[in-house]
């Protein structure tokens, strides 16, 4: 299989302008070259009805989210909701770096989307992110009438790192039983700490998310490695996959993360689950954010929002 060629002229590119490697860069700086890049990689954000900050209340404090309702619907109508949690290996990421995103799938979709700024490591160690995520997901669940959103029509989704945030959620939710979820967007996630998967081998080198940088960010959220069989860690792990809300899980072909997402994908359709499962063979590891220089991308976002429309009736 090839490498996308616009791919491949971003990937050349980056080297030609000597972008140093997240690993070797400190949080800080990570977070702020994450920031700075998505000008250059991301469409422009399009415009909704309604972009509004929120607070939810934490276990640790305040969770800051933002509200966003797409393009031309009416300000009392009420809405399916999508909670996101951004990726970023749990380290880096913000709303603003994947706000673009988030607008693209509420007017794509035509459903409301919060997103979710959870807490990061390494300031914030495991489990503070899922416990940020459930927490914001039960308090969008619980004011969601006085945010005209339609509490029955709830769904959850992230990618990379809030792929395996959303997954947790999920599995959380089911649980408790008492956090309803209609539906779960999973892209590109990560699903086993151990990172043993055949594609992190394969993958590990010379494809913008490499095997240094995996290290990094586990590192940040998780040094402990009797951490990582926890199946808040790794969804992968956990025996019991029933019950579980409809699922689209999305890959990529040339992504480390590629064979644990496929591999979840499957045990959750082996536990009895409806599973939609999709690898862009020829993406990389984050290109669904990057519709500016990868057709794909946009290919990838419309795929999605679609997908999230038909399953929550907007």
């Amino acid at each position: 299989m090839l490498l996308d060629p616009q791919a491949r002229a971003l990937m050349d590119l980056v080297a030609a302008r000597g972008v140093p490697p997240t690993h070797l860069l400190t949080p800080e700086e990570a977070r702020r070259f994450f920031r700075e890049r998505r000008f250059f990689t991301q469409p422009d954000p399009p415009a909704v009805s309604l972009v509004q900050e929120l607070v939810a209340s934490g276990p640790q404090g305040d969770i800051p989210l933002c509200l966003i309702r797409p393009a031309g619907v009416a300000p009392e109508a009420v809405l399916p909701v999508l909670v996101y949690y951004h990726g970023g290996g749990w380290t880096i990421g913000d709303r603003d770096t994947h706000d673009t995103l988030c607008r693209q799938l509420a007017n794509g979709a035509g459903c409301a989307v919060v997103s979710v700024d959870y807490r990061l490591g390494p300031e914030h160690r495991f489990p503070a992110a899922v416990d940020d995520t459930l927490a914001a997901t039960r308090w969008v669940h619980a004011h969601a009438g006085e945010l005209a959103l339609d509490v029955t029509r709830l769904a959850i989704g992230g990618d990379s790192a809030g792929g395996n945030l959303a997954a947790v959620v999920a599995l959380a939710a089911r649980d408790a039983g008492d956090l309803p979820i209609a539906f779960q967007l999973l892209v590109y996630p990560a699903t086993d700490m151990r990172a043993v998967a055949p594609s992190h081998t394969s993958c590990a080198q010379g494809y913008m998310l490499t095997a240094d940088s995996i290290a990094y960010y586990r590192g940040h959220y998780m040094p402990d490695p009797g951490q990582w069989s926890d199946w808040r860690a790794s969804p992968l792990l956990r025996e019991d996959l029933q019950d579980l809300p409809p699922a689209l899980v999305l890959t990529a072909g040339f992504d480390p993360l590629r064979d644990e997402g496929r591999q979840y994908a499957d045990r959750l359709s082996a536990a009895g689950n409806r599973v939609q499962y999709l690898c862009f063979e020829r993406q990389i590891h984050g290109f669904i954010t990057m519709g500016r220089v990868l057709d794909e991308a946009n290919t990838a976002v419309d795929l999605c929002a679609g997908v999230l429309r038909r399953a929550l009736n907007a």
